[in-house]
């Protein structure tokens, strides 16, 4: 008799169960979406919605960069990659500096160490490519001379806007037709 009662416990459970289960999908029925409709129907672009502390893809101002290699050498994935060599001048002058935004996994370390700002983290997320090497950013493309290290209490110098060097180097959603920006 114990058998037949066990039997029809699990068949009542199980319909209860079952009972619960229909609940909540009835409930999600009958409730608005959140789900955005990305990329097609949505009122701002999406990077305007992000905070503004959000980890994108990095980029590089060559503009502001003393070549100190903080970057490089915080990098705990060494996916930076920067290169200095004297001009026939004897000067100093950036001939490489590389992110494998592949391989990045955006801890912001490099961000924290750089003194001046030069790199930093955008808002920007789309970075797909059919081939990882189209995900190594090259952002020098002809040597660039190093600024001279700001001393203390001076003011630290002042970037292209961000995400603007990104956005000339990799192709995203801002090169779609009707992309708004």
């Amino acid at each position: 008799m114990g058998a037949v009662r066990d039997y029809f416990a699990a068949i009542g459970r199980t319909v209860l169960t079952l009972g619960d289960g229909m609940a909540v999908t009835f409930s999600c029925l009958l409730r608005s979406p959140v789900t955005i409709q990305y990329p097609d129907r949505i009122a701002r672009p999406v990077t305007a919605m992000l905070p503004e502390r959000s980890r994108g893809l990095l980029e590089f101002d060559s503009a502001i960069c003393t070549a100190c290699s903080l970057c490089e050498r915080s990098c705990p994935i060494d996916c930076l990659h920067m290169e200095t060599q004297k001009n026939e001048a004897g000067a100093r002058m950036i001939t490489r500096f590389e992110i494998e935004a592949g391989k990045c996994m955006y801890c912001g370390l490099c961000a924290e160490a750089c003194p001046t700002g030069a790199i930093r983290h955008t808002r920007e997320f789309e970075a797909a490519a059919g081939d990882v090497e189209l995900l190594v950013l090259r952002f020098v493309d002809a040597p660039v001379a190093p600024i001279r290290p700001p001393k203390k209490g001076e003011p630290l110098p002042v970037g292209r806007p961000n995400g603007s060097i990104l956005r000339k180097i990799l192709p995203g959603p801002w090169d779609r037709p009707g992309a708004a920006r």
